[in-house]
């Protein structure tokens, strides 16, 4: 799959922009807050539905304007698609494929498999749990229909229960009527977590022994207190505490996935080549995962990811990416005599844009 060109109004510092790009690889030169990671982010809103790096839709207009547009073209399998999306103050926005508007943009997702990694990635491991759970739900959601379905099912019955828990009524069969509805996705959301996890290790190694040259262990646990417990009865026990708390204190929104460097959690032991490596390898993965699921292959953006590794795994991720297991690729940097001598020796076709204030040109 290949984003062959992209269209921008007024998003974030991006007055605008009319882009084509290469098949392989596109690299953003240019100063750091200068809008390179802005493209990015434009590219993964017309994925997504929503910024990857600020999920409130107004704050991403442009501050002098009224609006925002991005059209991206696509070149999706055998067939051409054309996303479009508009955002107007106190507007609702829209969202569209091929001129037709989405009814839910839940639709959507898994239509442009993307995978991104950047530094804001350092969450998944210095962070709380919420961070990890995200991370399982981006990458189950963009193939599996039913689990987001079932995710937005829980989240529902899991404030109406909150709401319960934070008022004055005790109605205990409107308290069975919520349960009920967390338990059943509750439940499916637990079995598909565990089976994607159980599935994405093996992956997440290989992908870490290869960057590695195999030089340190690595691990994945899932954590989730459905593994050893029935939700349902869990969720009428916990009543009369919870109750006193204010909020559901069991259930799949506590998951967590445990991260380990040898017998050790990488967030305590890990240095920060170590844990780039770590992040590095678990986004590879999840390509990797997308691909297998979606029969297509996924976009990759790559952000500022060159930093705090040494020569050595910097290579390696680039002899990676740029093999036929990868397709088309977004790369920014801060300086064009630095990753055209990391490209050269790949042998892939390089497209370069310089970003300046907002303003891209090609180069």
């Amino acid at each position: 799959m290949q984003l062959t060109a992209l269209s921008i109004l007024n998003y974030k510092n991006l007055t605008q922009a009319d882009l084509s790009f290469s098949s392989k690889i596109n690299c953003f030169i240019g100063n750091n807050g200068m809008g390179k990671t802005n493209l990015l982010d434009a590219i993964y809103y017309l994925s997504f539905c929503k910024s990857f790096t600020n999920p409130v839709d107004m704050q991403n207009v442009k501050h002098d304007a009224d609006f925002f547009v991005l059209q991206g073209h696509y070149q999706r399998g055998n067939s051409d698609e054309a996303v479009y999306c508009g955002l107007k103050r106190r507007q609702k926005k829209q969202f569209k494929l091929n001129k037709k508007e989405y009814e839910r943009l839940s639709d959507h997702i898994g239509f442009l498999p993307l995978v991104i990694i950047s530094p804001a990635d350092g969450a998944l491991i210095s962070e709380g749990s919420d961070e990890r759970r995200r991370f399982i739900d981006s990458v189950i959601s963009q193939y599996n229909k039913r689990y987001l379905n079932e995710l937005i099912r829980y989240n529902k019955a899991l404030m109406q229960r909150n709401t319960l828990l934070k008022g004055d009524m005790h109605d205990e069969m409107v308290y069975d009527i919520w349960e009920e509805q967390l338990a059943e996705a509750g439940v499916y959301i637990f079995e598909t977590r565990k089976a994607f996890v159980d599935e994405f290790i093996p992956i997440f190694q290989s992908r870490f022994n290869f960057i590695t040259d195999e030089n340190e262990r690595v691990s994945i646990r899932y954590q989730s207190q459905l593994a050893e417990r029935n939700f349902k009865e869990s969720l009428q026990r916990s009543r009369e505490r919870d109750r006193i708390l204010g909020y559901t204190t069991v259930g799949t929104h506590k998951d967590d996935l445990e991260m380990l460097l040898g017998d050790y959690p990488i967030k305590r032991v890990g240095s920060q080549g170590q844990n780039k490596s770590f992040l590095v390898s678990l986004k590879f993965a999840q390509f990797d995962f997308l691909k297998r699921a979606s029969d297509l292959t996924p976009i990759l953006l790559l952000d500022d990811i060159f930093d705090k590794l040494d020569a050595n795994r910097v290579s390696r991720i680039l002899s990676l990416v740029s093999g036929d297991s990868f397709g088309q690729i977004f790369i920014t940097d801060t300086n064009r005599e630095h990753i055209d001598h990391l490209l050269s020796e790949t042998g892939c076709e390089v497209k370069f844009f310089f970003v300046d204030n907002g303003e891209v040109t090609t180069l």
